[in-house]
């Protein structure tokens, strides 16, 4: 008898490595613009060139933009197909490959708008 496969797994460890990085960047992105607002840090230590210069031509900072978008795709759409199902709201599976294809394509993109 064979069993059959489930992508559910790798569909809940993408949830929780999105769920983990929006947990662990955001507040403190949150909190550079606050100190920044507030003058602690130099606003021209968040300027458009100095930005943009690390995290798209840096090979570095390309990849830490990566690590914190991509994730973070998966974790909202995990996040919105499941909570439809809590409003009692249960999409099928042609909605659920939408969502889940959609993200997938838009981590393709990503990628190749981050790298290239």
């Amino acid at each position: 008898m064979s069993q059959k496969r489930h992508i559910e797994p790798l569909l809940w460890s993408l949830f929780g490595a999105g769920g983990t990085t929006i947990a662990l960047f955001f507040p403190a992105m949150i909190l550079v613009i606050l100190l920044s607002s507030l003058g602690v840090i130099p606003a021209e230590a968040l300027s458009y060139e100095r930005m943009s210069g690390f995290f798209l031509n840096n090979l570095i900072g390309q990849l830490a933009l990566l690590a914190v978008l991509v994730p973070s795709y998966w974790a909202c759409i995990h996040r919105i197909y499941h909570g439809s199902h809590d409003l009692g709201m249960h999409p099928g599976v042609g909605v659920k490959i939408l969502c889940y294809g959609g993200t997938l394509v838009l981590s393709i993109a990503t990628v190749f708008a981050v790298l290239f």
